[in-house]
């Protein structure tokens, strides 16, 4: 009798009503995003850089890190590469302007564009392939540059960077309190790796939105307009780009009379003079692939961590980088290859404590 007052239901309907109340169980339950929900005490950051499946460069060498620090990082690949081009042949694709905004509206259709940071490496990851060859007395340097984003058009167009400033403002119009930390990859030791016209964008529209600038020498050069031969001009040329924008300026590196120096700048009020200081680099006989990406999360992270002491996030950055790097030149010095051969990829797994708790060995000196 109980069988024969059940209703059979026909298995398509069966089949349909099955999928509804799947997909709307899914629809009633999907849980939140719990770096939005519940955020970590470090921050949610947006890193828009390069990708290798193998190998540290871009946005693998600054994701992992920034995490190790507790931040919670969401990266846009500008370019996806087999490998960095330093290497005989690379495969892999690159993303346009159009893609990357269309990335940024469905992340907007989902809520998930409340950042605290953005990082951004532009024009990506230059990629340096040095080989010595010495013949008595003479060091001839060969360099192949593969400014993988500006002469083969990858990320380093005008419109990209429209894009990625678009970006920006779409960001700040969610939480006006983002901080923008922009490694502006121009070029280097005398040489730029971009288009000239590239470099007016940056200096009239990314630097003046950019809360945290870090160029190297010959990029601060290039977006002052001012030469620099010695501290004092290191000095000027973050006064400079402070009254351009950004309240927090480091010049990673800068050569004065063979002295490797990075010089930091914090202009805690608008207006006021900047707290100023210098760390000595040692020179390390190799060259890296990844160090700048690194460096710039580096100081993207203890920056955020002690917001008002830039001096000691410059510490701990330049620490954690030095001590990555020498590991790397002695594993492969282990290894038995000589390590003055070609650029050397980074030890970054093998280095995560040194990223998490770094030995302050490299100490600032305030200027008066």
């Amino acid at each position: 009798m109980l069988l024969r007052s059940c209703r059979v239901i026909p298995r398509e309907t069966h089949r349909i009503f099955i999928s509804r109340s799947i997909s709307s169980r899914k629809f009633e339950m999907a849980p939140p995003i719990l770096s939005l929900a519940l955020p970590s005490e470090t921050g949610r950051v947006l890193s828009i850089q390069s990708h290798t499946v193998q190998g540290y460069v871009g946005n693998k060498s600054a994701v992992f890190p920034l995490q190790l620090l507790g931040y919670d990082v969401d990266p846009v690949n500008s370019v996806q590469f087999s490998n960095h081009t330093g290497y005989p042949t690379f495969k892999g694709q690159v993303l346009n302007g159009q893609q990357l905004w269309e990335l940024m509206e469905g992340l907007k259709a989902n809520d998930l564009l409340y950042y605290t940071h953005l990082l951004t490496g532009m024009p990506n990851d230059f990629l340096c392939y040095f080989i010595y060859l010495i013949n008595e007395k003479i060091l001839l340097l060969y360099i192949w540059i593969s400014s993988c984003c500006y002469f083969a058009g990858y990320i380093g167009s005008v419109s990209f960077l429209n894009t990625v400033l678009e970006v920006v403002k779409k960001l700040r119009s969610i939480n006006p309190k983002l901080t923008y930390v922009c490694d502006p990859v121009l070029g280097d030791e005398g040489k730029l790796y971009v288009p000239p016209e590239l470099v007016e964008v940056y200096r009239e529209k990314v630097v003046p939105v950019a809360s945290m600038l870090t160029p190297n020498q010959f990029e601060a050069e290039q977006l002052t307009g001012f030469r620099i031969v010695s501290e004092h001009d290191g000095r000027e040329a973050c006064n400079k780009l402070h009254a351009a924008g950004p309240a927090k300026v480091v010049i990673t590196s800068i050569n004065i009379d063979g002295h490797l120096l990075l010089i930091g700048s914090h202009e805690k009020e608008k207006g006021q003079s900047p707290d100023q200081f210098k760390i000595v680099i040692p020179k390390i006989p190799a060259y890296f692939t990844g160090t700048g990406d690194l460096m710039t999360a580096l100081l993207l992270g203890w920056s955020n961590k002690h917001p008002d002491d830039l001096a000691k996030a410059a510490e701990l950055a330049v620490s954690s980088l030095q001590a990555v790097l020498q590991r790397t030149l002695d594993d492969y010095k282990t290894a038995g290859y000589d390590p003055q051969s070609s650029s050397l990829e980074i030890r970054l797994i093998q280095s995560q404590d040194d990223i998490r708790h770094p030995q302050i060995k490299f100490k600032a000196e305030n200027y008066s």
